[in-house]
């Protein structure tokens, strides 16, 4: 699970004396990741490959926030209710995964110096290049690459990216054309030079979505596609996973009446207002927060430099 791969396979290598990058690649499915795998072997030896469970729902302020404080939601909210945004709160819900894992790597009586990087754009990711030579001397090493999920989420609003990934193959090739020439490459080819070691992997995968399902919920009810949280949620599908109690899968209660609703499958929640407008906005495009292998199955991978 999500909120202890780090304890099992990351700290372990924290003993030992060289370099220690953890790169994780927001929204990264197992495809893809077996796409970039033969020019990664290029640099590195792949000593683990693996698939782990991420939690649900499969969307970034849940499953990362977990991974990088080793324990889940409503666990993160109850002992560290400063680093918790909930769902109906403003503000950006991933402010806090640096001071999470300070804290996981204090309860493990890991004291080391550590960095954390979050590259959203070409500038940040030079930046982050430019500091290698630094960070090298550093112990552990966070660097979350949010390229991915971006591509994601721009196949639903750049008609061109829509184009270019319209299907599974193809969204898996512009992944790895992505690749070859980003500032990732550059990085991991440094890496390999100095003899580091890295761990990769990422938080959520996504799916391809195709059937629409009809919901109807208040203005509070979250937005996502894939997952739904709220107190007045109607729909008939029977495909529909629910959780009336969120505590169960250990996520908050935002209020006692309150129920968690995921989309299996290829379905996605459409609202009855617009509904062949949204259906053919959000059809065929890549999501995540609900159930399904893509979303839930994703890699954790350990290198070693030749």
């Amino acid at each position: 699970m999500s909120h202890t791969i780090l304890k099992e396979r990351l700290f372990p290598s924290l003993q030992e004396k060289q370099p220690v990058y953890l790169i994780i690649l927001d929204n990264l499915r197992y495809d893809q990741w077996k796409i970039l795998q033969p020019r990664i072997n290029e640099l590195f030896r792949i000593e683990r490959d693996e698939l782990y469970y991420s939690i649900l729902p499969t969307a970034t302020q849940f499953a990362r926030n977990a991974l990088f404080g080793g324990l889940m939601p409503s666990e993160i909210a109850k002992k560290y209710p400063n680093y918790w945004v909930d769902e109906n709160e403003e503000g950006n819900k991933n402010d806090h995964e640096h001071q999470l894992l300070d804290e996981y790597l204090k309860r493990y009586g890991i004291n080391i110096k550590h960095s954390y990087s979050k590259v959203l754009n070409q500038e940040f990711a030079r930046k982050t290049n430019d500091n290698l030579s630094n960070t090298i001397k550093t112990p552990l090493n966070v660097v979350i690459y949010n390229f991915i999920d971006m591509l994601s989420h721009a196949h639903t609003d750049v008609d061109i990216v829509r184009e270019l990934a319209n299907n599974e193959s193809s969204y898996r090739s512009l992944t790895l054309s992505w690749f070859q020439h980003s500032p990732l490459m550059d990085m991991l080819k440094y890496l390999s030079e100095k003899k580091a070691k890295v761990f990769i992997t990422t938080d959520h995968g996504s799916i391809r979505i195709k059937n629409p399902v009809k919901i109807i919920g208040d203005k509070e009810t979250s937005t996502n596609l894939r997952y739904k949280v709220g107190k007045n949620l109607n729909y008939t599908d029977k495909d529909i996973f629910t959780v009336n109690n969120p505590q169960d899968i250990f996520l908050p209660k935002l209020n006692v009446s309150s129920k968690y609703i995921f989309a299996t499958g290829e379905n996605f929640f459409a609202y009855p207002n617009n509904y062949n407008y949204y259906v053919n906005y959000y059809k065929d495009t890549f999501q995540h927060g609900g159930i399904s292998m893509e979303e839930i199955l994703v890699p954790f991978a350990c290198l070693s430099p030749k």
